[in-house]
């Protein structure tokens, strides 16, 4: 097992790994014939040219789609991932991008489709490895020509298997070290982010909250843990073994999220967030808040921070998590309380198209 997890974890892991392996489906899992699938986005595609898994000289970043729904929490695998960028998709809800350089956990999920904005936001890496269940089918000739390898069951079934406490679609994990034969190191984050002393000022922050039209987040300072404890719509975030996540930087990231060309077959449009261009931002490290400016170039540039005189902003050394804010929504969807009704995450929980009764939802 990994380093970093206690003999009681790695034994959890393991036998909740062994149930799942006893379950898993059969290669092509994320077709539209099947009901349980990816809600009929997802489609078989051609493997990348080659067909070979990337090798370690490639030295690829991991990327994984997970699942932010009610009813795929606690996701496995999220505290191994040096970055996690959470965007806002379909109904105002969210899903999680995990980015794995340091080291690959025994298994990551649930894994869940794609969207289009995800290929904007993996060209600051060299020809990264996107695991994701599947995507619109108009979507996936972009993605076959994206540069990365892009990886669903259907190329290779047998790194994905079906867990067996929870229904499909929720119930997909990836074993990493089945597409990657070892992590590639902190060297493949080419996010442009830099790590190092507090800068100075910011203000004393115990808690910042950032809400989508239908999902919410909170991050918490603990000073013991030396992180932002995470809450998602109002219950905390945890690990499958029940461990809180903590991230060590939070940054809060104000950019523009527009329609793009796709819609779910509920009709909802799929929201496209450019990561590319500039704006404001918030960075939350041990325990205060620094009102930042961000700026990317080109998509194939990392992302700077930097104060109002231009200085570089560094982060703690650790997790990271960006949050991508509506700029245009800023004033409702940020807060500096971690409190909100519960009444609202209700109202999301009930509309919301990643519901576990809409099985065809992505």
């Amino acid at each position: 097992m990994r380093a970093g997890r206690s003999p009681a974890a790695a034994a959890l892991l393991a036998s909740a790994l062994a149930a799942a392996l006893a379950v898993s489906l059969t290669a092509g899992c994320t077709t539209s014939r099947e009901p349980s699938g990816d809600d009929g986005r997802s489609a078989s595609r051609t493997a990348s040219p080659g067909g070979d898994r990337p090798s370690a000289a490639t030295a690829p970043v991991l990327a994984v789609k997970i699942d932010n729904a009610p009813a795929a929490r606690p996701q496995t695998g999220l505290d191994a991932a040096d970055v996690v960028y959470v965007e806002q998709v379909e109904g105002g809800l969210s899903r999680l991008m995990a980015v794995y350089a340091t080291r690959l956990p025994k298994a990551v999920g649930p894994v869940r489709s794609a969207r289009e904005s995800d290929l904007e936001l993996l060209r600051q890496f060299h020809q990264p490895v996107l695991a994701f269940s599947g995507a619109q089918g108009r979507l996936l000739p972009l993605i076959d020509r994206a540069p990365l390898d892009a990886v669903t069951p259907s190329d290779a079934s047998g790194a994905y298997v079906r867990g067996a406490d929870r229904a499909a679609p929720h119930n997909l994990f990836l074993r990493p070290n089945d597409l990657l034969p070892s992590a590639p190191g902190a060297a493949a984050l080419t996010t442009g982010f830099r790590y190092g002393p507090a800068p100075a000022g910011g203000t004393a922050a115990a808690s910042r909250t950032v809400r989508f039209p239908a999902a919410r987040f909170a991050f918490t300072w603990s000073a013991s843990r030396a992180g932002w404890l995470v809450s998602t719509d109002g219950a905390a975030t945890r690990t499958s073994d029940g461990r809180p996540l903590a991230p060590a930087t939070v940054v809060v990231q104000y950019v523009k999220v527009r329609a793009s060309r796709f819609h779910d077959f509920l009709g909802n449009n799929t929201p496209y967030t450019e990561t590319v261009g500039s704006g404001k931002a918030q960075v939350l490290r041990d325990g205060r808040a620094y009102d930042v400016n961000w700026k990317r170039g080109t998509a194939t540039d990392g992302t700077d921070f930097t104060a109002a005189d231009g200085t570089p902003v560094a982060f703690a050394r650790g997790q990271v998590w960006v949050v991508f804010a509506n700029a245009s929504e800023a004033s409702s969807t940020a807060s500096t309380s971690s409190a909100a009704s519960a009444p609202h995450a209700s109202r999301a929980a009930q509309a919301s198209p990643d519901d576990p009764l809409a099985a065809h939802v992505p």
